[in-house]
């Protein structure tokens, strides 16, 4: 990562500082530096915000040296359709800005499938704040089974939930009894937040 190097020594920083400051030894600093090893995504955030860079430009893209936003990971893909298995490499990175950041923690998700057209399609990007709860009319990433994920619209009732599609034509509504959100499980994972449209043809 020589752009690492270059930014430490533009803040006037030893090798020792910067791994002092992340809670690693030196020598493991110095392997990021070298590129014989990479950070996690947690290290790259916290030397984003101690050089107030994006991750995007630490690791080399075109991204821009900004104080006003944060990279968070894209996560792999999620249905907007049938659930299908959650997937959490990261793919990509987003930009979302400090005052959104403060407000909680948040990843982004790309969707696959059609369920929730026209309003969302496959190949676009959903934010989401992580929350294990959301409210009747929210858009959430829902958890079924442990390993399949899916974005519908939640609506409440006294015994159970409703997943609930925007495309009515193609899918139907699934309503779990309590029982069954306890059985499967069923779980909330956090709840969309900002839609990023994707033009140029949705990702297989």
């Amino acid at each position: 990562m020589e752009r690492l190097k270059i930014l430490r020594k533009r803040a006037g920083m030893t090798q020792q500082e910067i791994a002092t400051k992340l809670g690693v030894d030196r020598s493991t600093y110095t392997k990021y530096e070298t590129g014989q090893s990479e950070p996690t995504f947690e290290t790259l955030q916290a030397l984003s915000n101690m050089f107030d860079v994006n991750v995007d430009f630490l690791m080399g893209g075109s991204g821009r040296i900004s104080n006003k936003s944060l990279s968070i990971p894209v996560l792999g893909d999620v249905a907007a359709g049938l659930p299908i298995e959650a997937i959490e490499n990261i793919i990509d990175y987003e930009e979302i800005t400090k005052e959104l950041a403060a407000t909680g923690e948040f990843f982004a998700l790309r969707l696959r499938g059609d369920s929730m057209a026209p309003r969302m399609c496959a190949g676009d990007v959903v934010i989401v704040k992580r929350q294990s709860d959301a409210e009747t009319g929210d858009v959430a990433v829902v958890l079924v089974n442990g390993d399949s994920a899916t974005v519908k619209t939640i609506k409440k009732e006294r015994d159970g939930i409703w997943l609930i599609p925007n495309n009515p034509a193609a899918y139907t509504p699934k309503f779990y009894s309590r029982a069954e959100c306890i059985k499967l499980p069923l779980e909330i994972i956090g709840i969309v937040v900002e839609l990023r449209a994707k033009f140029g043809g949705a990702k297989k």
